[in-house]
């Protein structure tokens, strides 16, 4: 299968509740709050674990917290998504990720390669 990643992924453990999730046209998941499970972390984007299932196509607002006071918060968008016998595996991408926010991604990477 051909990569289609523009970004290295680093491993990222880290558990999210999503709020709600949503498009422009309407808002889902409000009533109740979405436990994630954050696996990994690019400069594309994350991808993580989650027992319910949520819509492609959906954003979702999160704050990511990489350590050494660098904290953000994104919208990310639900681009992929797998079935799993524990809930479903997703991707997704950052949507308008400023640059500065990118080299906190490059820093958490060159840290945790260093740790290897």
């Amino acid at each position: 299968m051909r990569e289609r990643r523009k970004a290295h992924r680093i491993p990222y453990q880290a558990v999210m509740t999503v709020d709600e999730v949503y498009n422009q046209q309407d808002v889902i998941k409000e009533s109740r709050k979405i436990s994630i499970e954050v696996v990994d972390i690019s400069k594309g984007g994350i991808g993580f674990i989650a027992k319910e299932e949520l819509p492609l196509n959906y954003y979702f607002n999160a704050k990511i917290d990489l350590g050494n006071g660098r904290q953000f918060y994104s919208v990310l968008r639900i681009m992929r998504k797998e079935l799993l016998p524990q809930g479903y595996n997703y991707g997704c991408e950052f949507t308008g990720l400023a640059d500065i926010l990118s080299l906190y991604i490059d820093e958490f990477e060159e840290e945790v390669l260093n740790d290897e």
